[in-house]
């Protein structure tokens, strides 16, 4: 699986620490400004609810799916590809398309990331927070 799933922190920081790439449900009500929103700060990372990505998979689900997370705005508010090294966060509206491109196109486990942003709607979008 490409997707990691962890019932706790405990288990995801014995099966690889903090070499993940993180994809978690953005929590901040539906007012806030983009700029808080992508600011370092408001991030509290390793949820467990959150998608896991690790290290050693992270050639193919760049591969895979940078054509599909390609909208997102970055820490310094630009907009762009994935940045897997960075904070990209994905707005409610993008989420409807993604998975229609996920079921077109069909990568890798795209049948668990799409159970995942079916959940994301019920926040303010989701973000990909890189390594």
């Amino acid at each position: 699986m490409l997707f990691k799933i962890f019932n706790s922190q405990e288990e995801r920081k014995k099966y690889g620490g903090s070499a993940f790439i993180e994809i978690q449900f953005c929590r901040l009500p539906m007012e806030t400004n983009i700029k808080d929103i992508v600011a370092v700060d408001r991030i509290c990372h390793w949820q467990n609810d959150s998608l896991y990505v690790y290290i050693d998979d992270l050639n193919v689900f760049y591969k895979k799916y940078s054509r599909i997370f390609n909208c997102g705005i970055y820490n310094n508010l630009k907009k762009g590809g994935m940045d897997i090294y960075g904070i990209n966060y994905y707005d409610l509206p993008h989420i409807d398309s993604m998975i229609k491109m996920l079921f077109m196109e069909k990568p890798v486990d795209y049948e668990t990331l799409a159970e995942w942003l079916n959940r994301a709607r019920a926040y303010n979008g989701f973000y990909i927070l890189g390594i």
